[in-house]
């Protein structure tokens, strides 16, 4: 996602109290994730003092780390339990990945996906310090990770002109994926998979960095 960035920023604990304020964050398994997992660590150095805003940052090759109210959205829309299988498309920073590993724990799997080599490494530093584990695949996201599949849940952190058809097929029947589907603006869709149907609601508007492929970095 876009946007700016000032040197007023609310603190780490501000933040996380007007998010639960708000209304973004509900649910008390991912308030205790985002309160574990610290921001400051998934951004460069730089950008740290403003790391508990609720804006999104730049983490270099034209990629940004969301704001926090975005976090807290997915993860309390997509309700990711312990044990659970997850994708995750878009690495960035390894934040999402660490956020999502909190939350399925020792028993559950996360793959995350990242087209940006010089991202997916510094992503598997960071989720590592951080004490966490994911499985970061240098990928094309639109194609999703059939090897791991299928999926409780998917997560799609850029994005897509349209949901690929890969990410159906990998999704577990009665699992849950949340994408942004537009051009310059996107509507935040959460789709639900039934045994023969899938249903499709519009969230809210947002707007993300697009799904890059290889040949398009």
């Amino acid at each position: 996602m876009g946007g700016s960035h000032g040197a007023t920023d609310l603190s780490y604990d501000e933040t996380i109290a007007r998010l639960i304020s708000d209304g973004y964050l509900k649910s008390d398994r991912v308030i205790k994730a985002m309160r574990a997992i610290r921001r400051e660590d998934f951004v460069p150095l730089q950008m740290r003092p403003y790391a508990w805003g609720d804006h999104p940052l730049p983490i270099g090759c034209n990629q940004t780390i969301s704001a926090p109210h975005m976090y807290a959205i997915m993860l309390e829309n997509a309700n990711v339990l312990a044990g659970e299988r997850v994708l995750e498309i878009g690495t960035g920073s390894g934040y999402g990945a660490a956020l999502l590993s909190f939350l399925v724990g020792k028993a559950g799997k996360v793959y995350s996906l990242e087209v940006v080599h010089s991202l997916a490494e510094s992503a598997r530093r960071n989720i590592a310090k951080a004490g966490l584990e994911a499985s970061v695949i240098e990928s094309d996201g639109r194609q999703g990770y059939a090897a791991g599949a299928p999926y409780d849940k998917i997560l799609v952190t850029a994005a897509s002109e349209s949901i690929p058809p890969a990410l159906i097929k990998q999704l577990k029947t009665g699992g849950k994926m949340l994408i942004p589907v537009g051009m310059h603006f996107q509507e935040l869709l959460l789709v639900e998979k039934t045994a023969d149907d899938v249903m499709i609601k519009t969230l809210l508007p947002v707007v993300f960095v697009p799904l890059v492929g290889h040949s398009e970095r």
